[in-house]
């Protein structure tokens, strides 16, 4: 087919009828395809052309010039610029859409299942009450402005420049006060931001963690030395107005990298964790039931960043795994086990593995936090530990609850699982793209899929979590 000849800088009107997997509107003029990030569906715009290829062309957001009903006003005045909250200019209700079709399309195109099928398994996405302030988890770089200010903000989109705000809209209230109170600090005692290029200066990073039901809160300070810093009692002082400070810390990183956290903690006041608790909900209206499991947090511990959502993904996990006291359950990538100890109050045995040394740590001691005995962790790949405890000891599955990374299962746990045969797979997965494909191969080794229900996570954002159950084929 031939397309009219596009090029750079070209100004072009189209009608937006299409959102792409990182939230961007797409919009075709003849065949020929615009990409134009922050544009939403049903929007007419005007764009430029930033780069143009034969078929199709990456354009930018000029002016909305008719907007869509599904357009609403952001309520970060960086949301642009900051490229963290991708649907911040999208009403909540559709995002909720683009998100159920996002994963619907991904089993249809990527999994190659019959759409009539993903239709009848498909459940309601589980969406939020409040899409906003849900984090309790947040990690801010810190650095200077042109006229040499001391700042802490987020990056700009796919680069390392910072943009100054103590207000992010997902983080929670309290982030704006200790990340004020902290610049204040250093300005007040000459302390420098950290300089990539250079190496130089003390404050990389500023880490805030808050738990949702017990309201304990940790700062972290990422720095670049090993001594104390100047006036640390006074930094100490100032924090711990802070209604639900529990615990302040450094870690250390004088590495040259990206890597934000360093491997040394060194716990300057108060506890080196604090405790929250999740609870498993009723997954017909996620109302509170009776059980929940405490966690003990440290400032390198992998936990999930959206408490509320994450006590009604796991509670579909759990529904799912249809436990009766009986079974045998294996936890593949378990984290610190947070869905480890919910299925261990069901089964009779479980195993968890990860790759993190530091999380199986913490698994094991929320595991006897908890008064928890019938639940065991291996430190290693799934890949590697899974065929290892099942073809050298003969460790079976009645269920395997999987929750990889985005990239998905390594080909050789898949493997395994399709020859242990358990009689149900949860899978649990943050990318639908890998899901599908994973799906597609457990599938063609004789499961069939159950249901599907996508969880909203990530509200603002393009991210969204599903829940699978995959039932084994008899015969």
């Amino acid at each position: 087919m031939e397309y009219k000849e596009y090029k750079k800088n070209d100004i072009l009107t189209v009608t937006i009828d299409d959102m792409g997997n990182d939230g961007e509107g797409i919009g075709k003029i003849d065949g020929y395809t615009l990409f134009i990030k922050d544009a939403v569906i049903g929007d007419v715009v005007s764009c430029k052309i930033m780069k143009a290829k034969k078929n199709y062309a990456y354009a930018k957001l000029e002016k909305v010039l008719a907007p869509s009903s599904a357009r609403t006003e952001p309520i970060c005045k960086y949301y642009r610029q900051c490229g963290g909250c991708q649907l911040q200019a999208m009403s909540y209700e559709a995002q909720l859409e683009y998100k159920q079709n996002k994963v619907r399309n991904h089993l249809i195109r990527i999994g190659g299942f019959d759409k009539e099928l993903v239709e009848t398994v498909m459940e309601p996405i589980v969406g939020m009450e409040q899409p906003y302030y849900y984090r309790n988890k947040a990690q801010f770089p810190v650095g200077t402005d042109k006229e040499g200010n001391l700042i802490s903000g987020f990056y700009a989109g796919r680069t390392h420049d910072i943009i100054a705000n103590t207000d992010c809209a997902l983080g929670v209230k309290e982030n704006q006060e200790i990340l004020e109170i902290v610049l204040a600090y250093m300005k007040d005692n000459g302390i420098t931001a950290y300089h990539e290029k250079s190496g130089k200066g003390t404050v990389r990073h500023i880490l805030i963690r808050k738990g949702f039901t017990s309201g304990e809160i940790m700062v972290c300070l990422v720095v670049n030395l090993k001594k104390s810093l100047p006036a640390q009692d006074q930094l100490v002082d100032l924090l711990k107005k802070v209604p639900g400070i529990t615990s302040v810390s450094l870690s250390i990183n004088m590495e040259r990298t990206n890597v934000i956290m360093g491997k040394e903690v060194r716990t300057i006041w108060g506890r080196d964790t604090i405790m929250d608790t999740i609870h498993v909900r009723n997954t017909s209206d996620f109302s509170l039931t009776n059980q929940s499991i405490d966690f003990c947090i440290s400032p390198l511990s992998f936990y999930q960043v959206n408490p509320v959502q994450t006590e009604k993904l796991y509670s579909l996990a759990l529904e799912y795994a249809g436990l009766t006291g009986k079974e045998t359950v294996w936890d593949l990538y378990c984290g610190i086990g947070t869905i480890s100890l919910f299925l261990a109050g069901r089964a009779k045995k479980v195993y968890g593995v990860e790759i993190v040394p530091q999380a199986i740590e913490d698994a094991r001691k929320n595991t006897e936090l908890n008064g928890i005995t019938n639940a065991e962790f291996f430190v290693g790949k799934a890949e590697e530990v899974l065929p290892e405890k099942y073809e050298k000891e003969g460790i079976y599955a009645d269920v395997i609850v999987v929750d990889p990374p985005r990239k998905g299962c390594d080909e050789a746990c898949l493997n395994t699982m399709l020859k242990m045969q358990p009689k149900r797979i949860v899978y649990v997965s943050c990318d639908s793209a890998t899901l599908a494909r994973d799906m597609k191969v457990l599938c063609e080794g004789g499961y069939e899929v159950v249901k599907v229900r996508a969880v909203d996570q990530f509200g603002q954002t393009v991210h969204v979590e599903t829940v699978v159950l995959m039932s084994r084929v008899d015969g």
